[in-house]
């Protein structure tokens, strides 16, 4: 057989699965990065496909970000995989007050797991890099032996420009400081379970994976003095909050009423016993403010479609340094604590 016949007979086709020889390195490898990877998320500096890439930034201030995701089931309503390495990385670079300029890719793929739902991920990742002006620009791909990963894994790095003056880090929240939310809290994590557990509701519940910077730059380039910037992701507005109260050695206090919950995400919080605080979520940040600027934050929130529901649910205290406390709707008080665990596991 001739290199073009061989060529014509390995040609990827979307029902075909990924084979172990798809990792090798060889030209299986060089057919899945050019006709999947190359072909969707292509530029000029991923299209050279050298060891690493070449980049040049124009600030010194350079934020530089990694995460993996393992997320069960790989597509849910509102997002998928795909969509979600892109979203997760590119909101890490924002809380950092950075602008959002390149990715790395990296795909641990499963021996049998199918081109078309490959692509399908691809295509969804593509879609924010557009949104978002980001380029994939290096990356790597390994297939496993089947039954060594759940069809999908992906790792993205991501690198950004820090904004001038912009230092949104967790220690500087500060007595006096508002606390706001952008958003219904907990709709990734209670989309995501809903549909791993079969969980049928009444109105349509999806994942509020999204990327950030569209919301958020105008508060860091209009002149709005921000101290901290948290997303809250695994253990959700808990862990987000313990963990800008603990860094900054400062107590947060917030109230349970002016928390934004959805209906549906609280019943399936209550069906499964979960706390609605711990959830996940994928396209909310916690914007700690001084409390003088917080109406000019509700305002530009406000003007975006990401931001309509954007709250103010509490304030930053002297006292107790460290801790977070919840007012409950019925006049009580209770310490918000860090979650101990995963909730939901493979939830991201």
């Amino acid at each position: 057989m001739n290199r073009q016949a061989f060529l014509n007979d390995v040609k990827m086709k979307n029902d075909q699965m990924i084979l172990l020889s798809h990792g090798g390195g060889g030209l299986r490898s060089k057919q899945l990065i050019n006709e999947v990877l190359v072909k969707r998320l292509g530029n000029p500096v991923l299209n050279m496909l050298d060891d690493g890439a070449l980049l040049t930034l124009d600030r010194k201030d350079i934020v530089f970000t990694t995460d993996s995701f393992v997320v069960r089931p790989l597509f849910f309503p509102g997002g998928d995989i795909g969509r979600l390495a892109a979203c997760g990385t590119i909101n890490d670079l924002v809380m950092m007050g950075a602008e959002p300029r390149y990715l790395s890719l990296g795909l641990i793929i499963e021996e049998g797991f199918s081109l078309r739902d490959l692509e399908r991920a691809v295509l969804s990742m593509r879609e924010i890099l557009d949104v978002a002006k980001v380029k994939i620009v290096t990356g790597d791909t390994k297939v496993v032996e089947k039954g060594a990963a759940a069809g999908l894994f992906i790792n993205t790095s991501g690198i950004g420009v820090r904004l001038a003056n912009a230092d949104t880090r967790v220690s500087n929240a500060r007595p006096g400081d508002v606390v706001v939310v952008t958003g219904t809290l907990g709709d990734h994590g209670a989309a995501v379970i809903s549909c791993r557990e079969g969980i049928n509701l009444d109105s349509k519940l999806e994942s509020d994976v999204a990327p950030l910077w569209g919301l958020i730059a105008p508060l860091l380039t209009q002149g709005t003095e921000l101290h901290c910037l948290r997303d809250p992701t695994r253990g959700g507005l808990a862990a987000a909050l313990c963990d800008i109260a603990e860094a900054s050695r400062v107590g947060i206090r917030v109230r349970e009423r002016e928390i934004p919950v959805r209906k549906e995400t609280l019943g399936v919080c209550r069906l499964l016993g979960l706390d609605p605080l711990n959830m996940a979520c994928e396209g909310r940040a916690v914007v700690v403010c001084p409390e003088r600027l917080c109406r000019d934050v509700l305002r530009m929130l406000h003007s975006h479609p990401m931001g309509g529901n954007a709250r103010a649910i509490g304030v930053v205290e002297e006292q107790p340094a460290g801790l977070v406390v919840l007012e409950t709707d019925v006049g009580g008080e209770r310490i918000v604590e860090m979650p101990m665990g995963d909730d939901l596991p493979r939830i991201c």
